[in-house]
C-alpha cells in the first residue's frame, strides 16, 4: 500500500441510494441515509491542483468545488455553495461505509480508504499534470482500486448552471459523449469494467464492483471554447503517478531541515496549489462567498492575486529555497507594477479586478451574498508599498538581481510613498471606513526604510535618498506621537482609539523601531483579542467572524524574533492543534469554539504565515536580514 501521511478523518454514511444529493456524514459511529446534500465542514475538504485550476472534494467522494479551466472561471461544480441543487461529481460506495484519508507523503495526490459491510476499497485522486508539466486541458483522474472482499461503487456527475445563467446539455458523438456548460467542454471517461447507468444533460451516473486485487478509473477532461484531445484509460491512469512523483520531486526541493519539517513542507504544497503557473500570480484562495462567520454576510471572493500576498509568498519561498516559484511571483508583481501602477490586488493574468456582483444561490451554510469579484480592488492600502519593498529587499539578498526597468518602478513606488503616507488608507483589513491606521503608517516607513537600504547598496536610484530619509524619520515619529496609548501600553489600531490591531504584531518582521513598545503591544493583543493561541483580527472582531489563523503565525514569528522562544513554540504548536482537523490544508480563520475552519480555502496567507513561523523558530530571519542589509 503506498505510503501516507497527513491526518485521516474517520466517517460514516449510508450510500444505497444516490440521488441529486451526498452522503449525509457525521463523526463517529452514526449513520445516515443519502437523501438530501449535507455540507461539510470547510477543513473536511481537500484540495487537488494542477497549476491553473483547484478541485475541492469532500469526505462522501463528491467535487463540490470546481472552477474550469481556471481559479477564477465560473465553477463547473458549485455544490459547495449551493447544497441542495449544485453541480458535483462523486465516487462512494454503496451501503454503509467509513472512510479515512490524507494526502500521499510530500504530494498533492489524494488517497482514500472505503470500508464496507463487504471489503475495502482506496480511491486515489489527481489534477494530472504531465512529464513536461501543466497539460493544455484539466484533467481530474479518480483510480479506484479493490483491498479486500468486494466493493461496489456509485459514480455521479452532476453539472452546475453556474448560478442559473446555463443549462448544461450532452452531445453524443463517435468518439464521447461530450458535455457542454456554457463556453466549458468535456468528456466523462471510464474504464471498460465502468457500467453506465444514465447519460442525461446534466447528469452521468455509472456503477462497478470490484474485488480484491481489482482497479477500474473514472476521469473528467475539460477545457473552454477549444479542441479537446482525449488521451487512452491507461495514459490518464499512468498520469497520477507522474504528477505524485512531479509533487514528490518538488518537496524535496524545499531548502527545510528546521522543526515542524512535515507542517512546513504540507504549506509549501498547499501554497504551490494556488500559484497560477501560465502567469505565475498566488491566488490569496481557490474559493469565493466561503463565510467568515456561518450566516453572517462577510463572505468575499479571494481568487485573485494581492500585491501581500505575492510579496509574502517570494519571502517564504525564499526562505525555503523555491528559487523558480519565487522568481515567478517577483517577475509577475514588478510587471503589473509597472503596467497598472499600485493596485491591491489584480486577475490571476494581471488584468483589473472585475466590479463585485452576487450570484443568486444559497450559500455555504446559508451565507450570503454569494459574490464574484471584489470591491477591495478600488482600495488604496499604503501596506502595499512596505510589502513590494520588502519582498525586493529579500531577493536581492539572496544573490539576486533587479533590471533597470524594476529597479525604476521600485524608486518611483518610494516617491508615491513619501508623497502618499499622510493620508487615510483602508488599512491591511480593506475596511470601508478610511483611518490613519497605525499598520499602514509603520509600512510606509518600512517602504522607505527599505527602499534606502536598497539605494544605499546600488540596487535602486539613490537620487531621492535624502527625501526617503526625512520622510521614513517623520513617519516613525508621527507613530509615536499619535498612536502610542499609556493607558494600553501598545500601539492602537489608529490615533483617537483604545481598540486594537493584531496585524501590528507584523511589525516586529518588518524591523520598526522599539522593541520594548512592540513586545508590550504583543502582550496587550494577546490579553484582548486572544483566545488560546487563536487571535481575532481586532477588537470587537470576535461579534463578526472567527479567529485569524495568520495572525497566531504572525505572532509565533514576533515572539521568536523579540528572543522569547519558549513562548513562540508553545504558540505554534497549539495553533497547529487548533487547525488540526482535516486533512492539512487550512482556511482563513477558525472557531476557537468549535474548531470548525472558516473563510476561504485553501487560504495562502494562513500557509505563508506558518511558513515564516517555522523559519523563525529556525533562527534564520536574522541572518536573512542581516545579509539584506
Amino acid at each position: 500500500m503506498t505510503e501516507r501521511a497527513g491526518t485521516g478523518i474517520a466517517l460514516t454514511a449510508d450510500a444505497s441510494n444516490v440521488g441529486d444529493g451526498a452522503a449525509a456524514l457525521s463523526r463517529g459511529a452514526s449513520t445516515a441515509v443519502e437523501t438530501k446534500a449535507t455540507e461539510h465542514p470547510i477543513q473536511d475538504y481537500g484540495a487537488l491542483g494542477d497549476g491553473r485550476s483547484v478541485v475541492l472534494v469532500g469526505p462522501d467522494g463528491a467535487v463540490a468545488w470546481w472552477c474550469v479551466p481556471e481559479m477564477d472561471s465560473p465553477p463547473l461544480f458549485d455544490r459547495l455553495l449551493e447544497p441542495e441543487n449544485g453541480g458535483y461529481f462523486q465516487v462512494c460506495p454503496e451501503g454503509t461505509y467509513t472512510m479515512e484519508r490524507c494526502y500521499r507523503t510530500d504530494s498533492n495526490v489524494l488517497e482514500t480508504i472505503f470500508t464496507t459491510e463487504s471489503g475495502t476499497a482506496r480511491v486515489t485522486e489527481s489534477l494530472n499534470s504531465s512529464h513536461a508539466g501543466r497539460l493544455p486541458w484539466c484533467e481530474l483522474a479518480r483510480r479506484l482500486e479493490g483491498v479486500a472482499g468486494t466493493v461496489t461503487f456509485r459514480i455521479r456527475a452532476v453539472f452546475g448552471t453556474q448560478g442559473d445563467s446555463h443549462s448544461p446539455w450532452l452531445q453524443p458523438n463517435p468518439n464521447g459523449c461530450v458535455f457542454h456548460v456554457g463556453p466549458v467542454l468535456g468528456v466523462v471517461r471510464f474504464s471498460d469494467n465502468i457500467r453506465i447507468l444514465e447519460e442525461e444533460d446534466r447528469t452521468i451516473a455509472a456503477t462497478v464492483t470490484l474485488g480484491q486485487g481489482e482497479s477500474a478509473l473514472v476521469a473528467l477532461l475539460a477545457g473552454e471554447d477549444e479542441p479537446l484531445g482525449i488521451p487512452t484509460i491507461a495514459e490518464i491512469d499512468a498520469r497520477i503517478d507522474v504528477s505524485d512523483a512531479a509533487w514528490r520531486h518538488w518537496a524535496e526541493g524545499l531548502h527545510y531541515e528546521g522543526p515542524h519539517r512535515t507542517e512546513v513542507r504540507r504549506s509549501g504544497l498547499a501554497l504551490k496549489l494556488l500559484l497560477y503557473s501560465p502567469s505565475g500570480a498566488i491566488a490569496a484562495a481557490a474559493t469565493t462567498s466561503l463565510p467568515e462567520r456561518i450566516g453572517g454576510p462577510k463572505n468575499y471572493d479571494y481568487r485573485y492575486a494581492w500585491i501581500r500576498d505575492a510579496g509574502y509568498t517570494v519571502n517564504a519561498f525564499l526562505r525555503v529555497g523555491a528559487m523558480p516559484e519565487a522568481k515567478a511571483a517577483f517577475s509577475w508583481l514588478m510587471k503589473h507594477l509597472h503596467a497598472h501602477g499600485a493596485q491591491v490586488f489584480y486577475t490571476l493574468r494581471g488584468g483589473r479586478v472585475p466590479e463585485e456582483s452576487t450570484l443568486d444561490l444559497a450559500g455555504y451554510g446559508g451565507s450570503r451574498p454569494v459574490r464574484v469579484g471584489n470591491a477591495a480592488a478600488r482600495q488604496h492600502q499604503h501596506g502595499i508599498y512596505g510589502d513590494i519593498f520588502e519582498t525586493a529587499t529579500l531577493f536581492v539578498a539572496g544573490g539576486n538581481i533587479l533590471d533597470q526597468k524594476s529597479a525604476k518602478v521600485l524608486a518611483d513606488l518610494a516617491d508615491e510613498c513619501a508623497d502618499r503616507w499622510r493620508q487615510k488608507d483602508a488599512g491591511i483589513w480593506e475596511l470601508e471606513v478610511p483611518q490613519h491606521y497605525t499598520m499602514s503608517k509603520i509600512s510606509a516607513w518600512q517602504a522607505l526604510a527599505r527602499a534606502i537600504e536598497l539605494a544605499e547598496a546600488g540596487h535602486i536610484a539613490a537620487t531621492c535618498v535624502p527625501r526617503w530619509s526625512r520622510e521614513r524619520d517623520r513617519i516613525q515619529a508621527w507613530i509615536e506621537e499619535h498612536c502610542w496609548s499609556e493607558t494600553r501600553q501598545a500601539y492602537t489600531f489608529y490615533p483617537g482609539t483604545e481598540r486594537l490591531d493584531a496585524s501590528l504584531i507584523l511589525a516586529v518582521r518588518f524591523g520598526f523601531d522599539g522593541r520594548e513598545r512592540l513586545s508590550s503591544t504583543i502582550d496587550a493583543i494577546r490579553d484582548e483579542l486572544g483566545r488560546g493561541p487563536l487571535l481575532f483580527r481586532y477588537s470587537g472582531a470576535e461579534k463578526e467572524e472567527g479567529a485569524f489563523v495568520a495572525c497566531s503565525f504572525w505572532l509565533v514569528e514576533a515572539l521568536a524574533e523579540l528572543g522569547r522562544q519558549d513562548e513562540a513554540e508553545t504558540v505554534f504548536t497549539g495553533t497547529m492543534r487548533a487547525v488540526a482537523k482535516g486533512v492539512g490544508i487550512m482556511s482563513e480563520m477558525v472557531d476557537p469554539a468549535t474548531g470548525d475552519h472558516l473563510g476561504n480555502t485553501p487560504q495562502g496567507l494562513s500557509h505563508l504565515a506558518l511558513l515564516h513561523a517555522a523559519c523563525s523558530l529556525r533562527g534564520d530571519r536574522e541572518r536573512s536580514l542581516k545579509a539584506a542589509r
